[in-house]
């Protein structure tokens, strides 16, 4: 007579079914794995797509298909682009995260806007530089929660109530300064100071010199924003109602107070993008923010291409990183190899068809594993 014993550990960490077959995590194959990932999780993705745009684009410049160098110092000056442009990602994250459709088209304005008022107050009124740069984020502040009055209160869909406020600080811009931009000395010396590429200590001899706009605006805006998003109660709010905002209701959470001030920091930080746009122009401009194609819609499209849903409630600050990088590196690439102005036209096509593939992978992988981002 045998005594039935315990079965024995599986030390292997899988997981088997009654019937002793596999589990479908333990049958998946390592390239299946990875398939997964660059799927569902838009980090890994984009990551991929970085390498891929920098080895192509040195692969074509050693080869002599550039105009110019496709090299790391040419990468780490084409660094200055991203510092608006991430900026003003964390903006959209934000707009987006709250839910019901948010979005800000009026960044690109209110950066205009806040940059005259910089302007006027450092520049004209001889202000410090540092109130100058509070007063500018307070206008912006306040310019974005116009915004979020508008969609949270009185319920205009986000749409329409930033595309008019877009309008109407657009043309306050315009108009503040009869359309001249201002230009004082203290506006012209702001380029050394807040945009200039500089070699950084103990390492700076080993790589490329880096824009100071990196490490004044940049660097402290992400943090900041990783924190109130990952580390806060407003920002698991912020998370809540752009998931589901009537759940968030009856636990009590502000829905209303919450998506304003979404929009209130999208402001804020348009009016720091403000600060750093005259830095880089060394002018304050009143169409800094709406010239071309205006700042508005690459910020949108940096966000759902960093893995942002539109439905609002998921979205990552790394990934807003890592998409500006690539756009950023794929534009500087794209402008050495054409020259004139089809480098501009081409650099819109590349933009729309990695929307268009963010869009269809993000569909694909929602159907697929029912999860993407």
């Amino acid at each position: 007579m045998t005594i039935p014993t315990a079965a024995e550990p599986d030390l292997t960490g899988a997981k088997d079914d009654q019937s002793g077959s596999p589990t479908p995590e333990r049958a998946e194959s390592l390239p299946a794995r990875v398939i997964r990932a660059l799927l569902t999780q838009r980090i890994v993705l984009l990551a991929v797509l970085l390498v891929l745009v920098v080895v192509y684009f040195m692969v074509l410049g050693a080869t002599g298909y550039l105009t110019a160098a496709y090299d790391f110092d040419y990468l780490s000056a084409a660094l200055i682009n991203a510092v608006p442009l991430a900026m003003l990602g964390f903006a959209e994250l934000f707009v987006i995260l709250s839910g019901r459709g948010g979005i800000d088209l009026s960044v690109g304005a209110i950066v205009s806007l806040a940059g005259m008022i910089f302007g006027f107050a450092y520049g004209r009124w001889g202000w410090p530089l540092w109130l100058a740069i509070v007063i500018t984020a307070v206008v912006g502040a306040a310019l974005g929660l116009v915004n979020g009055i508008l969609v949270a209160y009185i319920g205009f869909p986000a749409l329409i109530a930033t595309l008019a406020t877009y309008y109407a600080y657009k043309s306050l811009a315009v108009v503040i300064n009869n359309q001249r931009p201002i230009s004082t000395k203290p506006i012209q010396n702001l380029y050394e100071s807040t945009a200039r590429s500089v070699e950084l200590p103990l390492i700076g001899s080993w790589i490329p010199n880096v824009p100071k706009g990196i490490f004044l605006f940049l660097l402290p805006t992400l943090v900041v924003v990783w924190l109130l998003l990952a580390r806060t109660t407003y920002g698991r709010r912020v998370y809540a109602i752009g998931t589901n905002d009537v759940a968030a209701q009856w636990s009590a959470i502000g829905v209303r107070a919450t998506r304003a001030g979404a929009y209130a920091l999208s402001g804020l930080i348009s009016g720091l993008v403000a600060v750093v746009t005259v830095g880089q122009f060394a002018s304050a401009r009143p169409d800094a923010g709406i010239s071309g194609n205006g700042m508005a819609l690459p910020a949108i499209t940096i966000a759902v291409l960093g893995g942002v849903a539109i439905t609002g409630g998921i979205g990552r600050v790394s990934g807003i990183v890592l998409a500006t990088v690539l756009i950023v590196w794929m534009n500087a690439g794209i402008r050495l190899a054409f020259e004139g102005n089809a480098g501009p036209q081409y650099q819109l096509l590349a933009l729309g068809v990695l929307l268009v593939f963010a869009a269809l992978l993000n569909g694909f992988a929602l159907r697929r594993y029912g999860l993407a981002g």
